[in-house]
């Protein structure tokens, strides 16, 4: 009828073209009531064009163009063909604030994200991140239609799409609306126009987590005002001892791995490590220590001051790990260094012990993959730089991906470690993947591909004493190289590891 009526009213005022006729409904009688005609494209037409199929606003210009209804050229068939698909329902999403009396806020949006999914249509533009919203125009953010088969289906549609925007830096109304559409009135079709005057609990409004910028805020805020435990509180004294490097005569350098490597090569190096009666220790404070305890913090001017003490207080270091995985690209990024300079100053300062890096594979240093080219001229400036070992590895364990930056290393001349991550643990059954079968493979995988030392790299913390042990004594008797243990204490029990694996020969 409502439909009647409305084609009836355009017919006598030979009205041609889109427009809305707006009737309200009586609850009581049934009787609906003519209000208006707006005639124009309208914001509710989106509804229309879901439940049609027809682009409302691309036949509006068919038909001005001269397209005859009914024709496939306007995109708009005689009435009595026009059929209703499914169900359709919109809302307005707004800077009109419910807490405060529906007035519209302004300011700039500083996260925004919006709806998607099968029957969700967004119609805006006017909300990004960054856009500023005034007081001088309308609130309106998006439009938001949703479409489903059932009217149950399409509110819960909506539903779903108000719990996926994210607004911030403006208030809006989506908590708002959220309350309507899953109120049980607006559900069961119980509503009029008096629905919200009698509704108090529609502005009942849960408060937010803010899961997304919480630990943001309390960031800014303890950097701006201070924690408020300590705000006011007397600053305690510093009485942190100041920093002590001790003076060596800088003439007198006593021989160390370093010159074992300049004088028997990488391969005679891996020979001359299995012949000693003693456990070879690499110092990681250059490298893993302090980017574990520090955030890879430690300035060039701190580490190279006391190189020359390690090379004259500690000559019989197997090796100073100071270089590459994440101290690379940190000292550039935060502490606005050279990392060749620091390289080379702590080559100078310590002449008589082995340099050591971590090399992330195809990745180098940095956090993505590199063509081969790039990563043999890498390796190729890091040898020429000062760089003695690489210890090569791949997370998950691929020798393919390892393969070039070995080949790399092997043609400069310099040691090839390559690495085994370890993970898992070799005596739980109900983890079998892990076991020592695996670990055995990858050895003699990297053997095959020419590495002069084998690395075990818990970066974790996982290998328990016994593991160490097993694992340990059994890779000594399946493969011929000398193997390099690197551990993390992150259990409080890697001190017995390493014992454990020393006693395994390690």
């Amino acid at each position: 009828e409502l439909t009647d009526a409305a084609v009836r009213l355009g017919n006598a005022a030979n009205y041609r073209g889109a427009g809305t006729v707006e009737f309200l409904l009586d609850a009581d009688t049934d009787k609906f009531y003519f209000i208006e005609v707006n005639p124009r494209i309208q914001v509710e037409h989106t509804v229309t064009e879901e439940v049609t199929g027809i682009d409302i606003v691309k036949a509006q210009i068919h038909l001005l163009d001269g397209a005859v209804i009914g024709t496939p050229e306007s995109g708009v068939p005689l009435q009595e063909d026009i059929k209703l698909n499914g169900n359709a329902i919109q809302c307005r999403v707004t800077t009109e604030d419910p807490e405060q009396n529906f007035i519209p806020d302004y300011g700039r949006i500083t996260a925004y994200r919006g709806a998607t999914g099968f029957g969700v249509r967004l119609d805006g533009g006017t909300a990004y991140s960054g856009a500023v919203i005034t007081r001088y125009y309308d609130p309106l953010l998006e439009k938001v239609t949703c479409w489903a088969p059932s009217a149950e289906e399409a509110i819960a549609r909506m539903h779903r799409a108000f719990r996926e925007f994210r607004i911030r830096g403006v208030a809006t109304n989506l908590a708002f609306l959220e309350n309507i559409i899953t109120h049980p009135d607006f559900v069961e079709n119980r509503y009029t126009t008096r629905f919200i005057d009698t509704t108090p609990e529609l502005f009942n409004f849960k408060p937010r987590r803010d899961r997304a910028t919480k630990l943001l805020s309390y960031i800014a805020d303890v950097t701006v005002n201070g924690h408020p435990e300590v705000r006011d509180r007397p600053r305690p004294p510093a009485d942190a001892a100041a920093p002590f490097v001790p003076e060596f005569e800088p003439l007198i350098v006593v021989e160390g791995s370093r010159q074992v490597l300049d004088r028997d090569g990488p391969v005679g190096l891996a020979k001359w490590m299995k012949r000693q009666g003693r456990v070879l220790f690499t110092d990681t404070t250059m490298r893993d220590a302090h980017q574990s305890l520090l955030a890879t913090r430690m300035r060039s001017f701190d580490i190279t001051r006391i190189a020359q003490a390690y090379s004259r207080g500690l000559p019989n270091l197997f090796s100073l790990e100071c270089w590459g995985g994440a101290t690379f690209d940190v000292s550039m990024r935060f502490l606005n260094e050279d990392p060749w300079e620091r390289l080379a100053r702590v080559r100078e300062g310590a002449p008589n012990i082995l340099t050591q890096m971590l090399l992330r594979g195809s990745n180098g240093v940095g956090y993505t993959n590199y063509p081969d080219n790039v990563v043999k001229f890498f390796v190729k400036q890091a040898a020429k730089g000062g760089v003695d070992i690489f210890r090569i590895f791949d997370c998950l364990n691929w020798v393919e991906n390892m393969r070039v930056s070995i080949d790399a290393v092997a043609a400069e001349g310099k040691v090839a470690e390559g690495a085994i991550c370890y993970t898992g643990d070799l005596f739980d059954p109900d983890r079998s993947k892990y076991d020592l079968k695996y670990y055995v493979g990858l050895a003699k995988e990297l053997e095959a591909a020419g590495v002069h030392v084998l690395g075990i790299k818990d970066m974790a913390g996982l290998l328990k004493p016994a593991a160490a042990k097993k694992l340990i004594a059994t890779l000594r008797n399946e493969t011929d190289l000398p193997i390099h243990l690197h551990t993390h204490d992150t259990s409080g029990a890697s001190a017995a590891t390493v014992l454990a694996a020393v006693e395994a020969g390690v």
